[in-house]
């Protein structure tokens, strides 16, 4: 018999005396969510317009007009014009409550991977949990992904600036922590989607969980710099699976059946609590049959790429970019 998760009203409650208002899920300086419905997301990552800079361009650009769902688009300009160049589908993290592709941290992280590996890169903005829970991240990466089909058959004026530059049959999906387990979701739903064509999965620090605890999530010592606890996972999950789920639900401890599916690349961190779940992953996929390459970065917590606030955080950065262009053009 599964569990259902419920609000326990003895934890994360807090008044506002003034008007009665209860607190019933908190993840600290990220989001508060009221009895009311009210939610909060504290400005703690600001949000930068797109830009140009020396070797990059990046634009936004609306692809699901019924929930004006947009993405930003990089464009490196410092490769060989006349070479096209892979497609990188990136779907970024914040528990499927918080973030977004307009954060400084991934504009950033994305704006200096497009240029250093050679991609376009689409990172998209989806819905938010717990206005939007899932399904709902999926839906809006699949509309994603089919907004760039049409690109490919259309080739319209407006979007030529990028799609000219772009190798529609060389396709990847990836994000970060909850966009790792969004990308995983959607490439499952992929079908038929010529001229587009999926070469790999890049996964991470993916997110994924389960009733029962590993041994990292019981025992590891969080650095300070970490962006991932127990306590703030389990919010997490609780705030945007289905009312009435619990963890081993197959959106966060997926069940693999025989499926069609490319190769993966695993990125991991050493001293994340999602270290056993990834590590797991990977011995549930290669029983599968798929092919997968994994690497553990030592000595840094949960989503260091897009932080940089440890020492360690800018060498593991450049190794997990030289990796990701390796999976990239290999395939």
């Amino acid at each position: 018999m599964v569990t259902a998760i419920s609000y326990d009203p003895r934890q994360n409650l807090n008044l506002r005396k003034d008007h009665g208002i209860v607190v019933v899920e908190e993840i600290e300086g990220l989001i508060k969510i009221y009895n009311n419905g009210h939610i909060e997301r504290p400005p703690i990552v600001p949000n930068v317009p797109p830009n140009s800079l020396p070797h990059v361009t990046s634009k936004d650009v609306i692809f699901h007009n019924p929930t004006n769902l947009w993405s930003r688009i990089y464009l490196p300009t410092n490769n060989n014009p006349s070479k096209k160049l892979p497609l990188l589908i990136y779907f970024h993290g914040g528990g499927f409550s918080v973030g977004s592709a307009a954060w400084k941290c991934y504009h950033d992280f994305l704006s200096t991977l497009a240029s250093k590996i050679g991609v376009v890169i689409m990172s998209v903005n989806y819905r938010l949990a717990p206005e939007n829970r899932l399904p709902a991240a999926y839906d809006d990466g699949f509309h994603a992904i089919t907004w760039l089909k049409n690109q490919a058959m259309v080739n319209s004026k407006e979007q030529n600036w990028w799609s000219s530059k772009c190798n529609f049959s060389i396709m990847f999906i990836s994000g970060d922590s909850a966009g790792a387990n969004i990308a995983f979701h959607v490439a499952i739903r992929l079908n038929n989607m010529k001229p587009l064509c999926l070469k790999g999965v890049i996964l991470i620090q993916p997110f994924f969980g389960g009733e029962s605890r590993t041994q990292s999530e019981k025992y590891s010592v969080q650095p300070p710099y970490s962006a991932l606890n127990l306590s703030a996972s389990d919010t997490y999950w609780r705030i945007a699976l289905p009312v009435g789920s619990n963890r081993d639900h197959p959106w966060c401890k997926p069940r693999l059946s025989s499926m069609k599916f490319p190769s993966v690349l695993m990125c991991i961190s050493e001293m994340d609590i999602l270290k056993d779940r990834n590590l797991e992953m990977c011995g549930v996929l290669g029983d599968a049959g798929i092919k997968v390459e994994k690497h553990v970065y030592k000595g840094v917590g949960h989503a260091f790429h897009i932080l940089h606030n440890s020492p360690l955080s800018q060498p593991r950065t450049q190794d997990m970019m030289s990796h990701l262009k390796a999976f990239i053009y290999n395939q």
